[in-house]
């Protein structure tokens, strides 16, 4: 190597000498390949991985502008405008309760991410960072930083059974492999998919032009996860036929009645009663279907009988009167003919045996396989590509089971139909995609994570899947929102797009908004992440602010993993917030103006009144200072206590009076 080589070779991803290791990191590292023979390492990591226990719950606001829906649409859907990391610690009560995290990450290729080195030390500072160049020497470990604390959380956020599905290209793929392989286990990869992103070379690619991009599968654990079927084409369906009117439906020819290796006492002579022709198993193989079943079904064709015909095999199923030993023989003749003559008149009724000779009796013996006794569905391969879309997208359109996946170019245009030209967004998966990706992990009544939510597509994605086939799934998207630092997707990009899909709205050649396709049924929340909460904080909240923050933060033991509280936003109460799906009510007790104030006897009776004016049941779910008096009709949560422990926060273990931000 020259010493050119050598400096060119030399940069922060590289440099792993021993002496640039501290003692914890190289403990590390060894454990890791003791334990599996590989590790990846790279400078910073052990501090990556401690990121996540760092950051602090956030403050959340709900913006009522940019909801859309009904308060019970609203409780389902969620957009959070903030950080992911932080969100993700904010979101404490889906902890462990998310089915499918579908995610498009930044791809590290000089364009969008962006990298805070104060994050190294401070994971709650708001500073987005600098873009981080492809000339950057420390490119790739930046980027294994800043994803290692997230991809932690995103294993947390998962339901012992839930899966992973990450978006990557291949400047990235092999160390987000190796990172996932370590926090997942290699055995729980489902599979990487290899998808077809372009269908035209670039010109300016000087060795090969790359048309694939991958999506890395993985569940948390792989012997519980559940992969759905694909539902069948037209070209699969088209293989199957009924020309005997068979009462079960369309079939096909299933192939000869055997199975795979010999199997004593299944392995004999049957006789077509067309022709004559003596069948056994294919070498190696055995009669699938027992004797009794094998000769019913020959009966219904014609006279049969067992007998040993001295091949050292079990008693062959013949044609009765058929000498194996004189096939030419007249009685051997009279009784094929028979024979045939019955099967013949047999193959003109309808619904015949599912044991069968072909459609004219000239084909060796087959089953007939039904189309109602197969699985609804297809299994997914790992390789997913689709025609050419030269047409201009219509949203809605398209019909997803008749291929494998779109193009970069149709995420574009989507976004293009539903919000405009001039987004500025270049990089949008394809709904198909991510509707087959959620098809197959997520079932119909499952919750889908976005922590990189960007456009929107996720979301969308699961807004039409419910309208196409009638699931209830929901959807959390979380997605960077900071005007002032030139970053504004979650309001410019994520919340129009799914207000447009809800409403149907689209924008005309002029500008405006115009109801141009069928709304899709829905809603969703907004959330905006503030400031970081501690005791201090809570108490000294608004009454507003407090509200939202008991909306959003709310859950229950048997409760987790449901539609959150449903904010009442009727006037005229003093105390009543809020409900839940079960049509019990949920009450902040605020004393005059500025602070909370306590569950007296006099307070307990303005609730008891007020849940019976909204025909709420028991028992009353009461947030309060304190509680002077008690009911058995009342849950009692004690503010700030109840509140940061809902976020995660536990006294005994956390700094609730931190100076604020």
């Amino acid at each position: 190597m020259t010493i050119q080589q050598f400096s060119k070779n030399v940069n922060a991803d590289n440099i792993n000498a021993l002496e640039f290791m501290d003692r914890e990191d190289l403990l590390v590292m060894v454990k890791a390949m003791m334990g599996s023979g590989i590790a990846i390492n790279f400078h910073g990591k052990r501090t990556a991985q401690e990121i996540d226990k760092k950051v602090r719950p956030r403050q959340t606001l709900i913006k009522k502008d940019l909801s859309v829906g009904t308060p019970e649409q609203q409780a389902r859907n969620t957009i959070i405008e903030g950080e992911n990391l932080q969100a993700m610690v904010t979101l404490y009560k889906e902890r462990g309760q998310v089915d499918l995290i579908v995610t498009d990450p930044p791809y590290n290729t000089g364009g969008q991410f962006r990298y805070n080195d104060k994050w190294d030390t401070d994971p709650n500072d708001p500073e987005l960072g600098q873009l981080v160049k492809m000339e950057d020497g420390s490119r790739h470990t930046k980027w294994m930083k800043a994803m290692l604390p997230r991809l932690n959380m995103m294993y947390a956020m998962l339901k012992p059974n839930g899966v992973l599905a990450i978006c990557i290209d291949d400047n990235e793929l092999f160390h987000l492999g190796m990172m996932l392989d370590e926090i997942f286990g290699e055995y729980n990869r489902i599979g990487i998919i290899n998808w077809q992103k372009a269908y035209s070379p670039k010109n300016q690619d000087r060795h090969i032009s790359t048309a694939t991009e991958y999506v890395l599968v993985y569940a948390k654990d792989k012997d519980i996860a559940k992969t759905a079927l694909l539902e069948r084409d037209e070209e699969m369906n088209a293989r199957y036929w009924n020309p005997d009117n068979d009462l079960d439906g369309v079939w096909k020819k299933q192939g000869d009645p055997s199975a795979k290796d010999p199997l004593a006492g299944a392995i004999y002579a049957i006789q077509s009663p067309f022709t004559g022709t003596i069948y056994y198993p294919p070498q190696g193989r055995h009669w699938s279907h027992t004797r009794a079943q094998m000769r019913k079904w020959l009966k219904e064709w014609a006279l049969y009988d067992e007998r040993d015909i001295g091949d050292g095999n079990g008693q062959a199923i013949l044609i009765t009167g058929y000498d194996y030993k004189q096939p030419d023989s007249p009685s051997s003749q009279k009784a094929l003919a028979a024979a045939r003559y019955t099967a013949e008149y047999r193959l003109k009724k309808n619904n015949w045996p599912k044991l069968h000779f072909g459609e004219n009796g000239t084909s060796g013996p087959n089953l007939k396989r039904n189309l109602k006794f197969v699985k609804k569905g297809k299994l997914a391969l790992t390789y997913w590509a689709d025609d050419d879309y030269d047409e201009p997208i219509v949203l809605g359109a398209q019909s997803w089971e008749h291929g494998e996946s779109g193009h970069s170019q149709t995420g574009i245009n989507e976004l293009d139909a539903i919000i405009g030209r001039g987004h500025g967004f270049t990089t949008v998966k394809p709904l198909k995609l991510i509707k087959k990706i959620i098809q197959l992990w997520c079932p119909p009544n499952g919750l889908v994570l976005d922590p990189y939510a960007g456009s929107g597509t996720t979301g969308h994605a699961v807004l039409e899947l419910n309208a196409e086939t009638g699931a209830a799934r929901r959807f959390i998207m979380i997605e960077q929102g900071a005007p002032e630092r030139g970053d504004k997707y979650a309001r410019s990009l994520t919340q129009k797009r799914l207000c447009n899909a809800i409403t149907g709205e689209r924008p005309t050649a002029y500008g405006k908004l115009k109801k141009l396709a069928t709304p899709l049924q829905g809603g969703f929340e907004f959330r905006m992440l503030t400031k970081k909460i501690d005791s201090k904080t809570v108490l000294t909240m608004r009454k507003d602010e407090l509200i939202d923050l008991v909306i959003t933060s709310h859950w229950e033991n048997g409760r987790r993993g449901v539609c959150g509280l449903i904010r009442m936003e009727q006037t005229g109460y003093k105390y009543l917030v809020g409900r839940n799906e079960q049509g019990e009510g949920y009450f902040l007790i605020w004393n005059g103006s500025d602070k909370v104030g306590q569950l007296d006897q006099t307070s307990y009776v303005t609730v008891v009144a007020e849940a019976k004016r909204a025909n709420l049941k028991q028992p009353y779910h009461v947030y309060a200072r304190y509680e002077i008096y008690q009911s058995r009709n009342v849950v009692f949560y004690k503010i700030p206590d109840k509140i940061l422990a809902h976020l995660g926060l536990n006294e005994n273990s956390d700094s609730f009076n931190e100076g604020e931000e």
